[in-house]
């Protein structure tokens, strides 16, 4: 229980010192702070997708259901922070581009990366036969998985695009940032990384409930 409050309490001091703090870039000014939780969505959005391909393979390995519902719950929070992170875009566009929406290349590539991801809920929920949703679901996973790092990184930095470049580091590998704003960033990576860890754990736990409740009643 003390990891939770210690999880809130620097929560907590993320959020204030992302206000109180100076704009992390001059050039896009108060706008600019969107990105100590924009970046780290995007962040969870690609390892959760990681993580259901991990698992999926593992399913196929072994045939153990109980990977394939650790697949679909890191798919399903995945899918949620890369919503959170195309919000958070879409107000940091408002506020820099006077629109919410304007077809940027990364906008386009996490819209068409939310349709994969939303075609792999249809498929999962188009199959009622256990085994075979899973296989199927599985070998998608993997698939999907393949257009992510396309879509993330490189197809944003091959074509013109209206979004802030080495917004964190540069191409040599150098911070663009302040010591200060390297802190929240980091920070807020970090708990942002130790929530959903936390989140896939409950939904794990909460799977693994409602299949010993089905068991009981069978």
């Amino acid at each position: 229980m003390w990891w939770k409050l210690l999880v809130f309490v620097a929560m907590t001091a993320i959020i204030v010192f992302s206000f109180i703090t100076p704009a992390p870039q001059r050039q896009i000014g108060e706008a600019s702070r969107v990105f100590y939780y924009h970046i780290p969505q995007a962040w969870i959005c690609v390892l959760a997708f990681l993580m259901s391909m991990i698992y999926s393979i593992r399913f196929l390995k072994t045939r153990d259901i109980s990977l394939d519902d650790r697949a679909a719950e890191a798919a399903r929070l995945g899918f949620v922070f890369c919503v959170l992170a195309t919000v958070t875009g879409s107000i940091f566009a408002k506020v820099t581009w006077g629109s919410f929406w304007n077809w940027d290349p990364r906008e386009t590539s996490v819209f068409i990366l939310l349709l994969i991801y939303g075609a792999y809920f249809a498929l999962r929920g188009a199959v009622e036969v256990e085994e075979r949703r899973a296989t199927l679901a599985a070998v998608y996973s993997i698939f999907a998985f393949i257009t992510v790092p396309f879509l993330i990184f490189v197809v944003p930095r091959i074509t013109p695009s209206l979004h802030p470049e080495d917004s964190v580091i540069t191409e040599n590998m150098k911070f663009t940032m302040g010591a200060s704003v390297r802190m929240i960033f980091f920070s807020s990576l970090a708990v942002f990384t130790i929530i959903y860890f936390w989140m896939f754990n409950l939904a794990k736990r909460v799977r693994r409930m409602e299949r010993a409740r089905l068991d009981m009643e069978e």
